[in-house]
Order: structure tokens, then sequence, then C-alpha cells
């Protein structure tokens, strides 16, 4: 659950990050949270950043997909959008995320797709749309990154 096999990354992110020495997939990854909640990135690019996440096992005691697993996928791929936009020179830190709940998800899997709204050089925003199987919208989530300059080794 949560590997990252098969993520569709561009090819100068891959350049860029394996001349470093990182492993993108393992850079670019859901982490320890997202891994837990079966989050797995699919594509990813600064344009545009596609993630899965089961509603089964991150259920609310009513048997809906949890609000907060909806922030923690929201919150995933938007991001990565910000970190690829930022370069191997930044790193994001999430400053602001809000989610609004439009229905529920009680089985299946929930698509998220992060876009950006804004790509400065010291913030970046994205928009991201979780749809259910049937394609219908379940949350619509908008989440701001401060780009902060990456730790130097040693």
């Amino acid at each position: 659950m949560g590997e990252q096999q098969h993520v569709k990354f561009p090819q100068q992110v891959i350049d860029e990050y394996t001349a470093l020495g990182i492993d993108v997939v393992a850079m670019f990854s859901a982490g320890h949270l997202g891994n837990r909640m079966g989050v797995q990135i699919v594509e990813a690019s600064a344009d545009r950043v596609v993630g899965t996440m089961p509603v089964e096992g991150n259920t609310q005691p009513y048997g809906l997909l949890h609000g907060g697993a909806s922030a923690v996928l929201a919150e995933t791929l938007g991001s990565v959008g910000a970190m690829l936009h930022g370069g191997s020179a930044k790193i994001a830190v999430g400053v602001d995320l809000n989610c609004t709940h439009h229905r529920g998800a009680r089985s299946g899997l929930v698509t998220g797709v992060a876009t950006p709204v804004h790509r400065g050089r010291s913030t970046a925003t994205y928009e991201i749309v979780i749809t259910d199987e049937a394609d219908k919208r379940v949350c619509t989530a908008r989440l701001t990154c401060l780009l902060r300059d990456a730790p130097t080794a040693g």
C-alpha cells in the first residue's frame, strides 16, 4: 500500500534530481502518513499532480470518507506540485489549507488533481479537486506553500 513505483515524472525532473543523487520517487512520495492512508501519486509535474486514495480505512464513524483524509490527500498533492515548481534548491512548507467538502464517499478510490493557481518565487498555491469513481466532486481544496531554501549538505 502506498508504493510509488509507477509515477510519471517529466524527464527534466528525473534528470535534475538524479544528478544530485536524490531518489525522485522517494522525494515526491506521499510520505509516511500518506503511505499509511494508501495515497498513491500517479503523475507529478509542477503543472499537474494526480494521486489516488482508497476510501476504505479512511472513514469517519458514519462510514463516509473522513474530511481529514481528504485534507491529507490534498496537502500531499499540492505540496508535491509546489516542490516540483521550486526545484531542487527549494523545499515546500504548507502554510494554508482550505477544504470544502461537497459530498460523501463510502467506497472505492478517490482521485485528486492538483493544478497551480499561483507559482511565485516564495510561495506556490494549488487548487486540488478530489472526485469519486463516478467523477463527482467530493472535495475542493486550496493549498499555499512557502518555498524555503533547501538545507545544504554538511
